[in-house]
């Protein structure tokens, strides 16, 4: 009876050993988990870095196969500063990735080096707007009253101009606008009319005469319908009168065939 008694009453104190083998078991378990993430995300990082590192050399970022950025060479930067930029330099650089944006400011400032007697006079009047550079050539120097017809001093005021233009490759639209008197002569039956014909003279000399491209230049007739002014006074009403030379500031892909067709009337 005693020894009974003495084997039921021993205690087996190795069962915490199940346990701690359970528990270790388990965060072995988290851990693997834990590393596979961690290298699923590694391997997502490198495909993100691989297609923008991808993309910027479709653009011409990077030119070489090294994923840092490309290397300098030539002299340091204190040494051999970077030139001022001009209007042709921005084109051609833009042209190395496709893209051309006019610089309008730097447009404007060119242009009123070149025609600062007919601002003086108030002939020409410069605005830039979201669409652009607006060059308003007003009637008074370029037209007279009901007719189309250039005159000699606006011809050559539309050389200096033209030459300012013509080499930098712009997108140009030429719109032709009145006042609010309606036109009864023996030429034009309407204001429509007289604004499209003013238009197409300006766009025919600049074709004809000054080598603009035609794919790039287009001609509109607006009759009185955009004035910037009132046409309640007559000094409003010269005001619009007028033809602008519209200066597209638009990103566009440089080439043979990316130029709006020619067109004329009105709208």
């Amino acid at each position: 009876m005693s020894r009974r008694r003495k084997k039921e009453g021993h205690a087996n104190h190795e069962r915490w050993l199940v346990s701690y083998a359970d528990f270790i078991t388990l965060l072995f378990a988290f851990f693997v988990v834990l590393y596979s993430t961690a290298q699923v995300d590694n391997k997502k990082i490198v495909q993100v870095s691989a297609a923008i590192e991808g993309g910027f050399q479709q653009l011409g970022a990077f030119t070489g196969d090294s994923g840092g950025p490309p290397e300098r060479s030539g002299p340091p930067a204190a040494e051999n500063p970077a030139p001022m930029p001009t209007l042709a330099s921005t084109k051609q650089d833009a042209t190395a990735v496709g893209e051309f944006r006019p610089d309008v400011d730097l447009l404007k400032r060119e242009l009123e080096a070149a025609l600062g007697e007919e601002i003086r006079k108030h002939e020409i009047e410069m605005r830039v707007t979201p669409e652009g550079l607006v060059l308003s050539l007003r009637e008074v120097g370029f037209f007279n009253t009901g007719d189309a017809t250039l005159l000699t001093d606006g011809q050559n005021t539309l050389t200096r101009i033209a030459k300012v233009l013509n080499a930098k490759g712009f997108s140009i639209r030429v719109e032709g606008h009145t006042d609010n008197i309606r036109m009864h002569n023996g030429r034009f039956k309407s204001n429509w009319e007289l604004s499209t014909a003013r238009a197409t003279e300006v766009v025919s000399l600049l074709i004809e005469r000054y080598g603009f491209d035609p794919r790039q230049i287009s001609a509109a007739g607006y009759s009185e319908y955009h004035p910037i002014t009132s046409n309640d006074t007559e000094q409003g009403r010269r005001t619009n009168r007028r033809v602008d030379v519209v200066v597209v500031a638009r990103v566009y892909r440089v080439g043979p065939s990316t130029a709006p067709p020619l067109h004329s009337g009105g709208q």
